[in-house]
């Protein structure tokens, strides 16, 4: 038996369907280009790749094709399928763990939308969709904050006036959650150790670090958005608040201006035009300035956020890379811990350029902290959490 993974965006649906059990991928597939004439649906099945193009007007439209594609290659959904997990970001402070979906669910995961407005509501679109395909097996959201929920009040509060906050559900709620949760429990079992203080560097497109002792996360990078933080692909990361009240008064930019600015022109993306890591390493080969400055300043910014959780967690035992940078970029890992043997951390060469899919250390055996690189399993951690609450609250 398997279960369905759902992750909706914007213009895009990405979908898995993966046997918990055993942690396998049965088949993997990807909507996009929703709302165009020459919409895109590609499915990985078996090691075979099948594409359709056609209209996709909505969500309801993209996912119906990507079942009828499962359907046309075997896979019979109503009868195969146990639940279906969907990744919703923003749980606000009213989803603390993976929640079944019935009709209020709904509502307050829509009602959040306020906190998470690029996010949410396409979340919010592909449940109903699915519920609607898959009308007779239970959905489970999996939060991206649950994990965090727990951070210390000292972490998780702002500096502002007490009343907005508590009015308006303004505290640091943290993001990634379900890969910083995947990985620091994969590092645990790797080195066996219960007590393992460690600090997750989750370096994709969007980016973010966490503090985790002893399975407990203490600090995390991203705040009531996803913006706060590491620098990203197009995200600027953090950034005094006064660039925002200037841009409003001087450019005379509005607030939707300045959120597009920040989430999506900025980063990588606004420092140089690429917010992809190849294309960024071409022209720093290439003696682009702009692009070696954009380098200097994503690393300045992940350096200065490793540092600061040594601190905060007091004894440092690994340091995890994960996401699409963190597992493939080499060098990215070593000028973020480059010179610091004095901290008790070496990066091996030779071992750092090795590929593999598996856990591996990178560090060198005399390295007091061990640093491995983890490939994350977003999917396959919601499909166990859907799984669990599944079998508890049903019975499946």
């Amino acid at each position: 038996m398997s279960v369905l993974v759902v992750n909706s965006g914007s213009s895009s649906v990405k979908f898995e369907l993966v046997d918990p059990d055993s942690g396998d991928s049965i088949a993997a597939g990807l909507v996009e280009q929703i709302g165009e004439l020459q919409g895109r649906v590609v499915l990985d099945y078996r090691g075979e790749t099948i594409e359709k193009r056609r209209e996709i007007a909505d969500h309801a439209v993209g996912l119906a094709v990507a079942f009828e594609i499962l359907a046309g290659a075997g896979v019979e959904l109503g009868a195969d399928v146990t639940a279906v997990g969907h990744r919703v970001v923003h749980g606000g402070d009213v989803f603390h763990e993976p929640t079944l979906i019935d009709e209020k669910v709904l509502q307050q995961i829509s009602d959040l939308s306020s906190l998470a407005p690029l996010h949410n509501p396409p979340n919010v679109l592909g449940i109903e969709v699915a519920r609607r395909q898959l009308p007779n097996v239970p959905h489970v959201a999996v939060f991206d904050t649950a994990f965090f929920h727990s951070l210390p009040a000292a972490a998780s509060t702002y500096a502002i006036d007490r009343e907005i906050a508590k009015k308006h559900h303004i505290r640091r709620y943290g993001f990634h959650g379900t890969s910083h949760q995947y990985v620091s429990l994969r590092a645990a079992e790797f080195l066996g150790r219960e007590d393992l203080n460690q600090i997750v560097l989750h370096l994709g497109n969007g980016a973010s670090a966490s503090a985790i002792e002893s399975g407990i996360p203490i600090d995390t990078s991203m705040g009531l958005t996803p913006l706060e933080g590491l620098v990203m692909g197009t995200r600027c990361g953090d950034i005094d608040p006064g660039v925002v009240m200037h841009l409003r008064r001087s450019a005379d930019m509005d607030v939707d201006a300045i959120d597009e600015l920040l989430n999506r022109r900025s980063g990588l993306a606004g420092l140089t035009g690429v917010n992809d890591f190849r294309e960024l390493g071409k022209r720093i080969d290439d003696g682009d300035a702009d692009a070696v400055l954009a380098y200097e300043v994503y690393i300045h910014r992940l350096r200065k956020y490793i540092g600061a959780y040594m601190l905060a967690l007091g004894r440092l035992d690994a340091i995890i890379f994960t996401a699409g940078v963190g597992e493939n970029a080499a060098g990215v890992r070593a000028d973020a811990l480059a010179n610091l043997r004095g901290f008790g951390i070496e990066i091996d060469p030779e071992r750092n350029m090795m590929r593999s899919k598996e856990a591996r250390v990178v560090s060198t055996e005399g390295s007091a902290v061990t640093v491995l690189v983890i490939p994350t399993n977003e999917e396959l951690a919601i499909a166990r959490a859907a799984q669990k609450l599944a079998r508890t609250t049903t019975g499946v």
